[in-house]
């Protein structure tokens, strides 16, 4: 694999102001979703549920790439066509999430660390054999009191970073993504603050490991007020945060920055990404892109509770907010959808 396939993949995952869907949720989060809503927490509905999004008709108009779960990679449509060839047959390039989740960071409490290094190298091998094209990695660092501590930041920049090197030798775009929590009751700028210094670290990280920018994407939080602080800045204020950040850490050869939405409302996630392209986009040196994952999926999930006489209505969910945060990305979401 030369490092120009690497730019080239990296950049078509941002290319036509389309964005990337993250299907990548662990079968613990997906049926927590399904519970909420009364769906069988088994394989055979997440199959259904997935294969309702793989095969959604116009999907490939606005979404480039796909996030896959080690399960949902391995499933296959009803026609018997896996999941990653359908994405791919689609238009839409097929990832995989490779970490193996965020667990407790050795005396530091209420910190953790993002495991599955080992035996990465083999892993990242038979995904690229299943058809992906590149992968993701998250890590998570939440702030409180006392919180971050350099050790936690650092940590995980390193994994990242080392995570990152081992895509780009096997051939696959590496989604680096290290995410600020929502969580708690801190303010923007403290947000800011943190998002500046994980950024920061994680690119020496990246730089020492020897990643190739050109070829790896960003995939970072909002610099947002926590859920439970008392001002809930405007999304003006956040967009100008979220970009004030970005320039002041990311490196302009990085092709594109795609957003998590954390958690974010569907609507709320897309109008801060619209107010950032409408503009900042001609004065940032990367695109300003989404990958998001509830803030697509939730309302197709509500819609679909799990009855196939619900799929056609439920794509159509989906879509429609997949288009409405393409939109966004041209900075010309008219209104709130």
């Amino acid at each position: 694999m030369t490092a120009q396939t690497l730019i080239d993949t990296a950049r078509a995952l941002v290319a036509g102001d389309k964005g990337l869907l993250a299907m990548d949720e662990s079968n613990a989060t997906c049926n927590k979703r399904f519970a909420t809503l009364g769906i069988p927490q088994t394989e055979a509905a997440r199959r259904e549920w997935r294969e309702l999004i793989v095969t959604a008709p116009g999907l490939a108009d606005s979404i480039s790439g796909a996030i896959l779960f080690d399960e949902t990679i391995r499933q296959q449509t009803h026609a018997g066509v896996p999941f990653a060839k359908a994405l791919s047959d689609a238009g839409i390039v097929p990832g995989i999430k490779v970490d193996t989740g965020a667990k407790p960071l050795a005396g530091h409490p209420g910190e953790t660390v993002t495991e599955g290094l080992d035996g990465l190298r083999e892993r990242l091998a038979e995904y690229a054999g299943m058809g992906a094209r590149f992968a993701k990695w998250r890590g998570v660092i939440a702030i409180g009191d006392g919180l971050p501590t350099r050790a936690c930041i650092d940590v995980n920049a390193h994994a990242l970073a080392r995570y990152a090197a081992l895509c780009q030798e096997a051939g696959l775009v590496p989604i680096v993504e290290p995410e600020v929590l929502m969580d708690g009751g801190h303010s923007l700028a403290q947000c800011a603050e943190v998002t500046e210094e994980v950024l920061n670290r994680t690119f020496a990280a990246l730089r020492a490991q020897g990643v190739l920018l050109e070829g790896m994407l960003l995939k970072p939080n909002m610099v947002l007020p926590g859920l439970k602080a008392p001002t809930q800045d405007s999304v003006e204020a956040v967009a100008e945060a979220t970009v004030a950040c970005l320039l002041r850490t990311v490196p302009a050869a990085v092709p594109g920055v795609a957003f998590l939405s954390g958690g974010q409302p569907a609507q709320l996630a897309s109008a801060r990404l619209n107010e950032m392209n409408a503009r900042f986009r001609p004065r940032v040196p990367w695109a300003l892109a989404f990958s998001f994952s509830r803030a697509v999926q939730q309302p197709a999930l509500d819609a679909w509770k799990g009855d196939a006489a619900n799929a056609a209505a439920a794509q159509q969910a989906l879509v429609l907010r997949t288009r409405s945060n393409q939109a966004a990305r041209r900075g010309a979401l008219a209104t709130t959808p």
